[in-house]
């Protein structure tokens, strides 16, 4: 057999399909020269740095991941390049998958199955309770308001078919028996890992990520804020609706628990206590990234999954914007995740946890009504593979056991619906049908143009509103877009070879998740949004850690030393440090500036009337001039202190303001010297001074009445 050339062997890395790589023969012995070297000499495949020769690089896993990351540069702002982008980004991927072929990249083994195999048995007495209670819940929930009868018998509902299903753990004591058992032990063993300290480091970093300049991002609020506020007072006045048909109509939990927090912290109705209830809400989704890390891979995508999702500025400003939006994702994460367990080990208390989730995440922001179908695809692909033989039936059980206690806690929605159909369904049907506009072009055109936009938001581009996202770029930063990409690719890559539901179920659950803005046929360009799409961020930032442990995996496998743990390490390091500084821009700086920039200064005209009613007025003796795309006159009187106050006067009404005796002062537009004119002549002796805003375009007149005239 002749030798193979040089040009034989690169052929054969290029086509590895075709079969082996020829090995390159060893030098022949010609014996042993002795000599003398004052520097020792190396040849070009064996030369060593910090521990590891050169030849042995990873280069098969470094190349896809930089040609992604290049990829996605000429994708993103300022001056995206979409063909260059895509072009670059089919190299990598295909580098990807040869990587994978060759065993050099691999994702982490799916977790093992440990099914129960025994059934057991439902306690028939809590379940006949159970329903009779449900019935009555049913009957109780009239007329759209939560009363304490009906919350008591609802709450005793749950209660029993909870326990009508639950299994005990008869192997280890009660928890409540093993916490008070602790608490009495005199001498308390705490052990702390490294581990322990890596995962209290990613939680720390995340609180910084949601907390810092809390205060000042989002500077302002929007309408959309006045409705929750006015909801939020209503309750406060003992107004106990189920669901709140303002604004289309919208679910209650955020607007109870934002009450109870209004009343636990004793602060007043304001913009700082709705950012309180949001960011706990995307605080408490985080653990749940974890689990699901470790239920998908292993602890260390766990880690990287809550480290990421704490740091990505999508999640962090859903948390920050104070609306409902943060509750999709918040409910959609422990859905999954005690979903994915209880199919995997065939618990049922973990389907029950599953329901639980399911149930309250409907009371909390209506894209969440997809989750239920996103649950019943999820067990409709377990049941078609594999890995459920001899599990089929018992899985349906559970499943029915998920449905049916989700259904007890969505009882009350539920009565509302049957009662209100068209207030329950018209935020929904308003952008899916043509109550509200036309469709512009054929519903099945529109729904494939709207797919495969969506399918484009995580990598080149989104079309949200500028309250709840950065207009025009990727919903991730360059890093995590690459991770992502790369990841699906990998997922479906093993799936193909191993046909594991699990991996085919976390990528078609990203476009499930996004259809409530998929489904936006009425109004395409509202399509992909971040927040009709947010639940879609849990899968999204799965497939990120688990491309990431992989990547980092291949690094170190492929070197086999310490120089290739360190390596992995540093490369690890440097990725999230990227990232978390393109994150820290984007929400600190672009989305602030951004927010500020469109946003209208209702805190600083609150601020003047506040001081005014406190000093020398009172809150009835001032008025914010009515002008076209100007301020929302009701958040003036929420920052004034005054949550049930509308500031809004029009100048033919301004003769009705004679009638109010005492000092009074008038709020007027920089650019409305109409309205000025209209004051000076009703009031000859008032004096217009101009307040100067902290941000530019933003001054307005402070017409000044004194309290003898009028």
């Amino acid at each position: 057999m002749e030798e193979p050339s040089v040009l034989d062997y690169f052929k054969a890395l290029l086509t590895p399909w075709r079969g082996k790589t020829p090995e390159i023969p060893p030098l022949p012995d010609k014996g042993v020269v002795h000599r003398v070297e004052t520097q020792p000499r190396t040849t070009p495949d064996a030369i060593d740095y910090a521990g590891f020769n050169i030849s042995e690089l990873p280069w098969r896993v470094l190349t896809p991941l930089i040609l992604a990351l290049l990829a996605q540069n000429f994708l993103g702002p300022p001056r995206p390049a979409l063909r260059t982008g895509v072009i670059i980004y089919l190299i990598a991927l295909a580098g990807l998958i040869w990587a994978n072929l060759r065993g050099e990249l691999r994702l982490p083994s799916p977790r093992e199955s440990k099914p129960l195999h025994t059934s057991p048995s439902i306690l028939q007495l809590p379940l006949r309770l159970g329903i009779g209670f449900s019935t009555l819940v049913f009957l109780a929930f009239v007329g759209n308001k939560f009363t304490s009868f009906n919350v008591l018998i609802w709450g005793i509902a749950i209660w029993y078919m909870v326990l009508a299903f639950w299994v005990p753990n008869t192997s280890s004591k009660p928890r409540l028996e093993r916490l008070r058992d602790f608490l009495a032990n005199p001498s308390w063993n705490i052990k702390i890992t490294r581990w322990t300290l890596l995962v209290v480091a990613a939680i720390g970093i995340s609180i910084f990520f949601r907390t810092y300049r809390l205060t000042e991002i989002p500077p302002e609020m929007v309408s959309d804020h006045a409705e929750t506020i006015q909801d939020v007072y209503d309750i406060l006045q003992g107004e106990t609706s189920i669901f709140f048909p303002r604004n289309s109509g919208r679910e209650p939990l955020h607007y109870y628990f934002t009450a109870a927090l209004v009343n636990l912290f004793n602060s007043g109705l304001n913009f700082d206590i709705l950012k309180v209830g949001t960011i706990l809400a995307g605080l408490l989704m985080l653990p749940y990234m974890y689990l699901l890390g470790k239920e998908v891979g292993n602890r260390n995508v766990g880690f990287l999954a809550l480290l990421i999702t704490g740091i990505a500025y999508w999640p962090n400003v859903l948390a920050r914007v104070d609306l409902r939006i943060i509750l999709y994702p918040a409910f959609a994460a422990p859905t999954l995740f005690y979903l994915l367990r209880g199919i995997r080990t065939t618990n049922r208390n973990d389907f029950i946890k599953a329901g639980i989730a399911l149930g309250l995440g409907l009371h909390g922001y209506t894209p969440f009504r997809i989750v239920p179908i996103v649950v019943l695809i999820g067990i409709g692909l377990f049941l078609l593979h594999k890995q459920s033989q001899g599990l089929r039936r018992q899985t349906i059980i559970s499943l029915g056991i998920l449905s049916l206690i989700s259904l007890v806690i969505f009882l009350p929605l539920l009565r509302y619906s049957l009662e209100n159909p068209e207030m329950f369904s018209v935020r929904a049907f308003s952008r899916l049908g043509s109550s509200e506009r036309s469709l512009p072009d054929p519903a099945l055109d529109i729904f494939l143009q709207n797919f495969w936009d969506a399918l484009w938001m995580m990598n080149y581009t989104n079309s949200s509103s500028w309250v709840v996202s950065i207009p025009g770029r990727p919903m991730l930063d360059l890093v995590s877009a690459s991770l992502f990409l790369m990841g699906c690719v990998l997922l479906l890559a093993r799936y193909f070879r191993k046909l594991n539901w699990v991996d085919l179920f976390l990528v078609i659950s990203v476009p499930l998740l996004m259809m409530p803005s998929i489904l936006s046929l009425a109004f395409p360009e509202e399509n992909p949004t971040s927040n009709r799409s947010a639940g879609a961020l849990v899968p999204v930032f799965l497939i990120v850690a688990l491309a990431l442990e992989c990547l980092l995996r291949g690094i170190k496998s492929k070197l086999n030393s310490p120089a290739g743990t360190r390596l992995a390490w540093g490369i690890g390091i440097a990725l999230f440090s990227w990232s978390a500084t393109i994150n820290y821009g984007l929400t600190f700086d672009q989305y602030y500036a951004m927010y500020v920039q469109n946003s209208w200064n209702t805190s600083e005209m609150g601020e003047v009337i506040g001081n005014f009613a406190n000093t020398v007025g009172h809150r009835d003796q001032a008025w914010v001039m009515a002008k076209a795309h100007w301020v929302d006159n009701r958040l003036v009187g929420i920052e004034a202190g005054f949550p049930n106050k509308n500031y809004e006067m029009f100048p033919e009404n301004l003769e009705t303001t004679l009638n109010v005796p005492g000092p009074k002062i008038f709020l007027v537009k920089f650019d409305d010297p109409e309205a000025l004119k209209a004051l000076e002549e009703i009031y000859p002796l008032g004096v217009s001074s101009l307040y100067e805003s902290q941000h530019e375009f933003k001054d307005f007149f402070i017409f000044f009445v004194p309290g003898d005239e009028g």
